[in-house]
């Protein structure tokens, strides 16, 4: 039996191709669906973008019909727009004011009542990213569902980079008289990827260990090409900060992620590695450094100076990096060094769209805060010889539409770990203080 679909605008602000993702079912469109998304159309983000592009799908859908009386999709189901809120007396008793978020409610409500009395009555369903609609839906007797469509992956199935496997002792001592294994010879059932890391235990229960590296073309375990020496002043503290460094260093992979909660040291690793890169082995010309300007809490709004004043508040994460990382002691002295070396580049994101930067090591921090399509338009970016590492905390999310599961970092990572041009590594430890770690595992 097919299904009615009542979609809100978050919906299609997030994913604009949402309304051809409910295979043979009608999908509702309220009309102040439309009211919303025109409102939305004249911004220069991701959001404006979404909307005219979903203005130009409605706009072409309609040659194929009139929308009031629903226009087929080659996938077999039905867009209509809905100008009926003849329920919202009813909803108005329970929730009072007449916002938008109410009026899609009373849509998705008449169309509940009218299948109520047919004989064989279609499931209505409203779909929705927005917590509080859904829960007013289920006051009002109403299905609602939040928007999974674009969810990669459950987050205990999230791909993290590394393993641990227990093994007979003989294993582990053939791997340090060889120096290699065939990855055939563990037996494994799991597939193991390019660039993952195994760390091997003696499963008899003794300290014998091995940490190794599965092969670019995934057929054999190697260890570890890097030794664990000091990477400007930074040392890896655990087994997954060397794993990080090992990737961040290796020149053969340009695409590397990284992951983890605060303070496990995903942006000062990199910086390390990047000023390694480039003024020391001036392997390449410019360090880029950018971040997504998204506030965490109520913006503070328009900020006064030149773009470079502008963007200091929303940079300063990267500046505390860099103090530490050079070693200054007073105010100003870390602008002279960048001013100095002339080969450190720090911007937002919104500059990065329709450049081509080659040559150059590439950071783009708080990765998780970018959906999809902002980060094939970074990536996409990248020219001959560089290098672009992302990194973030899918669960530390400041995105009014993207979540753990449907952010662009999340989606990088599980669409590239089969590709032998990219590694990643989660980060588990937190390493800047006790008190860090202790906030980030209780609160």
């Amino acid at each position: 039996m097919s299904k009615i679909y009542v979609i809100d605008t978050n919906v299609l602000l997030h994913d604009p191709m949402a309304m051809f993702s409910f295979e043979e079912n009608e999908v509702v469109i309220p009309s102040v669906v439309l009211e919303e998304i025109d409102s939305k159309k004249r911004l220069a983000d991701e959001i404006g973008r979404n909307a005219r592009f979903v203005s130009r799908e409605l706009d072409r859908i309609r040659e194929g019909g009139h929308l009031h009386n629903g226009v087929a999709l080659e996938n077999g189901g039905l867009v209509k727009v809905e100008l009926n809120h003849r329920s919202f007396i009813r909803v108005q008793e329970l929730f009072g004011e007449m916002t938008n978020d109410n009026r899609i409610l009373a849509v998705a409500l008449n169309y509940h009542i009218e299948e109520q009395e047919k004989q064989e009555p279609r499931p209505v369903i409203l779909v929705s990213k927005d917590v509080l609609v859904r829960v007013k839906a289920d006051v009002l007797g109403i299905t609602a569902e939040d928007y999974l469509s674009d969810r990669v992956v459950a987050p205990s199935d999230q791909y993290t980079g590394h393993l641990s496997l227990f093994v007979h002792p003989s294993v582990i001592d053939e791997f340090y008289t060889y120096r290699f294994l065939g990855i055939n010879h563990l037996g494994l059932k799991m597939k193991l990827h390019p660039h993952e890391f195994v760390i091997l235990r003696d499963e008899m229960g003794t300290s014998k260990s091995a940490l190794l590296k599965v092969s670019s073309d995934g057929h054999r375990l190697e260890p570890l090409h890097l030794s664990n020496d000091p990477v400007w002043g930074i040392t890896a503290r655990n087994a997954q900060q060397r794993m990080a460094l090992e990737l961040l260093l290796n020149d053969d992979i340009p695409l590397v992620s990284l992951s983890g909660r605060a303070g496990t040291g995903k942006t000062l690793l990199t910086l390390a590695a990047g000023l390694m890169k480039v003024e020391d082995e001036h392997k390449y010309k410019k360090l880029l450094i950018a971040r997504p300007v998204v506030p965490m809490g109520k913006d503070i709004g328009y900020l006064p100076g030149e773009k470079e004043e502008k963007l200091r508040p929303w940079m300063q994460p990267i500046y505390d990096n860099l103090e530490y990382l050079f070693d200054t002691k007073k105010s100003g002295d870390l602008d002279k060094i960048l001013m100095g070396l002339g080969s450190i580049q720090v911007e937002a994101l919104t500059y990065i769209r329709g450049r081509s930067i080659p040559g150059q090591f590439i950071i783009i921090d708080e990765a998780q805060n970018l959906s999809k399509h902002e980060v094939k338009t970074i990536v996409s970016r990248v020219g001959e010889n560089s290098k672009i590492v992302l990194l973030g905390d899918p669960e530390q999310i400041d995105h009014p539409y993207l979540d753990a599961q449907s952010n662009g970092l999340t989606h990088l990572i599980e669409s590239f770990k089969e590709e032998s041009a990219s590694g990643h590594v989660k980060l588990e430890k937190g390493e800047r203080s006790k008190l860090a770690q202790l906030a980030a595992d209780l609160l």
